[in-house]
């Protein structure tokens, strides 16, 4: 068995416009780099976060790497030690899935170094353990499989789990632009309302169903059209300074549609082409910089694998 391994999980966009809690995909980067070492004194150690500004904690009860590790190993039965570092390439807090990252990277690291004793349906309830921690104690697969299994994915259910991945457009695009405020994700469920009128419940199970179906058919005319939310987008882009702008922007740019990626402030936008989507890039930055908001910019393909080994 090897004794360190150093791995790579993605960045995910989540709810995808009108999917909320139930779509989502993963990106080629940012993301999140882990190096697992096997040692001899039992028990899990994180010696190390890089790059999280001090804001996240060691102790892996607290964290969502370790305790997605320790779930693993305990359901195993494992009683050898594992020391964890942490290096965090993706801002906190940005709608990205950076603690989801963080979960999957651990127990993918793990299974690597065991000799892939489970498959990705087998690990992801020990990364859901971890994401627990930061969403309340509440399950919310849709960052976690999106990340563990690349590609687009659909979550059907939670109890049970079924996840399944759908067929996209291999020249899909997308851009992310992630202003420098963050927004707690427990917060930002809370402002959401807990009743919707049943003609805009229609209107967005119409849009999800068509989505779908645009992304396996490689309609890009349905994709745009049914990149629209009624019900979350409408509540929480008042809480994201310039999202309206930004959003009109990246559309007048050419992409087919822009929406925040999961709670925020993380906006994304998705276009046909490499070209489009630095256009797109370029047309959103610019709302943030007449706004003088410091921001990031990310243009990917979708991540078709999910996490993988480095070297």
């Amino acid at each position: 068995m090897r004794k360190e391994i150093k791995v790579f999980a993605p960045a995910s966009v989540t709810n995808v416009s009108c999917g909320f809690d139930i779509m989502g995909f993963a990106l080629d980067w940012p993301g999140d780099e882990l190096v697992l070492r096997i040692k001899k004194q039992p028990g899990v150690v994180i010696s190390k976060i890089t790059n999280d500004e001090g804001k996240l904690p060691l102790d892996p009860y607290q964290n969502t790497a370790g305790f997605s590790l320790i779930s693993m190993m305990n359901e195993l039965e494992l009683d050898h030690g594992i020391e964890l570092e942490i290096n965090k390439k993706m801002p906190l807090g940005s709608g990205l899935g950076s603690s989801a990252a963080s979960a999957v990277a651990s127990v993918f690291a793990l299974n690597e170094i065991l000799g892939r004793p489970l498959s990705k349906e087998g690990l992801l309830p020990f990364a859901l353990e971890g994401e627990k921690i930061t969403s309340g104690g509440k399950i919310h697969a849709d960052n976690v499989a999106a990340c563990l299994y690349g590609g687009f994915i659909i979550v059907r259910s939670l109890n049970p789990l079924e996840i399944f991945n759908i067929d996209y457009p291999q020249n899909l695009h997308c851009t992310i632009i992630h202003p420098h405020i963050e927004l707690r994700t427990a917060e930002m469920r809370r402002i959401i309302r807990d009743n919707v009128s049943l003609s805009d419940a229609v209107q967005q199970w119409g849009n999800i169903a068509c989505l779908v179906a645009g992304l396996i058919k490689s309609d890009f005319s349905l994709i745009e059209r049914s990149l629209q939310d009624v019900i979350i987008e409408p509540i929480r882009s008042k809480v994201i300074p310039g999202f309206e702008e930004v959003k009109r922007a990246a559309i007048g740019a050419g992409a087919l549609g822009s929406s925040i990626s999961g709670s925020g402030p993380s906006i994304f936008a998705l276009s046909t082409a490499q070209g489009i989507a630095q256009t797109t890039a370029d047309a959103m930055s610019q709302i943030f910089n007449e706004m003088e908001v410091k921001h990031d910019i990310y243009i990917s393909k979708i991540n078709r694998n999910g996490p993988k080994i480095i070297e």
